[in-house]
C-alpha cells in the first residue's frame, strides 16, 4: 500500500516470508506524529536527515545510520523540526513474528530496550540490507539469514536484560553434509530452517558454525555452489537463460550480479571465454622466400 501527497510519500507492506512482521517505507518534508502506541515491537532506521522524537518523557533526535527501538505498548511521538527531510524504513512485529525471531536464535524470549535511541552503525546498516531484500523478495535465503544475523546483534548488544544467543557446536561434519544437501538440491529454494532442523540446531547456530568453520554464511557458501554450477554449465555451452535456473539463481539478473561480485565477470564474458578457448587455434605455415632474395 502505498500513499503520496505533495510533500510525503509512504509505502506500507505484510511481509510473505515472516507471518506478523510488516514494514515501511517513508520519506517526509512534513509530517507530525501525535503520541501513539503499537501492539508491536517497533525498529525504525533513518536513511536521510531525522527527526525529533519522544518517549518515556525525554525528547531525543533520530539521525542518519541511527536505530530507534520501541518496546511493544510503548508511548511516543515525533516530528519533523531541524531537518527539512526525514527518510526512514521501520518494521513492525507482532508477536507471531517475535517468535518466529526468538526461536531461530534459540532464545525463549524477547529482551526489554530501557534505551531508544541506539548509535550503532552496523546494526543500523544490517537492518537496512534486511529491509531491502525484503523489499525485493528475491532471495528469501538471504532474507532468512539477515533476519537472524540482524536481531541476535540487537538483542546480544542492546537488550536490558541477558539474552545470550547460544552458538551451537562448530562440527566440520554438520557442515559437510549441509554442503552436501545445498549441492544435491542446488536449484531448490532452500531455507536456512529447514537446513538446520535435521541437526537439532537453530537457524542462527547454522550461520555460526558456517562462519567458524567455512569463513562464509551459509548464504555466502550456496552462493558459491550456484556459481560453480553455473560455470559447469557454461563450459557445456548450456544457454544462458537456461542456466540461471538450472544453477539456482533466482533470475539471470541475480546470476550476473554474483558473476560480478565473486568473478569480476559477467557470465556472458565467461561463455564467451570458454567457447573462444574451445575453438582450434589456426596454425600458419612460414611464407617461403623469393629465390634471389635475402630475409
Amino acid at each position: 500500500m502505498a500513499r503520496r501527497d505533495a510533500s510525503n510519500s509512504t509505502r506500507y507492506w505484510n511481509d510473505r516470508q515472516v507471518d506478523g512482521l510488516s514494514l515501511m517505507c517513508a520519506d517526509f518534508t512534513t509530517h507530525e506524529f501525535a503520541p501513539h502506541r503499537h501492539e508491536a515491537l517497533v525498529i525504525a532506521i533513518t536513511e536521510h536527515g531525522g527527526a525529533t522524537f519522544r518517549s518515556r518523557g525525554v525528547a531525543d533526535y533520530a539521525q542518519p545510520a541511527s536505530v530507534l527501538v520501541f518496546n511493544p505498548a510503548e508511548p511516543h511521538s515525533g516530528r519533523m523540526g531541524w531537518s527539512r527531510r526525514w527518510r526512514y524504513r521501520a518494521f513492525y512485529m507482532n508477536e507471531r513474528a517475535i517468535d518466529t525471531v526468538t526461536a531461530g536464535l534459540g532464545l525463549s524470549r524477547t529482551p526489554y530496550f530501557t534505551r531508544n535511541l541506539l548509535l550503532d552503525d552496523g546494526l543500523a546498516h544490517a537492518f537496512l540490507r534486511l529491509h531491502r531484500l525484503m523489499e525485493t523478495g528475491d532471495d528469501s535465503f538471504a532474507t532468512e539469514e539477515a533476519l537472524h544475523r540482524g536481531f541476535a546483534r540487537l538483542f546480544d548488544r542492546h537488550g536490558s536484560t541477558p539474552a545470550p544467543v547460544a552458538d551451537g557446536p562448530a562440527d566440520r561434519s554438520i557442515v559437510a553434509r549441509t554442503v552436501d544437501i545445498m549441492r544435491a538440491q542446488i536449484a531448490e529454494e532452500l531455507s536456512l530452517a529447514a537446513l538446520s532442523r535435521p541437526h537439532g540446531l537453530t537457524p542462527f547456530q547454522l550461520i555460526r558454525a558456517f562462519r567458524k568453520t567455512t569463513g562464509l554464511t551459509p548464504h555466502a557458501y550456496l552462493m558459491q555452489l550456484r556459481l560453480d554450477a553455473a560455470c559447469q554449465l557454461l563450459r557445456a555451452e548450456q544457454p544462458l537463460a537456461e542456466v540461471a535456473g538450472a544453477a539456482g539463481f533466482y533470475d539471470q539478473s541475480a546470476m550476473s550480479r554474483h558473476f560480478r561480485r565473486c568473478l569480476g565477470v559477467t557470465p556472458l564474458q565467461f561463455a564467451r571465454a570458454v567457447r573462444a578457448e574451445a575453438q582450434p587455434q589456426v596454425q600458419f605455415s612460414p611464407i617461403p622466400a623469393r629465390a634471389g632474395t635475402s630475409s
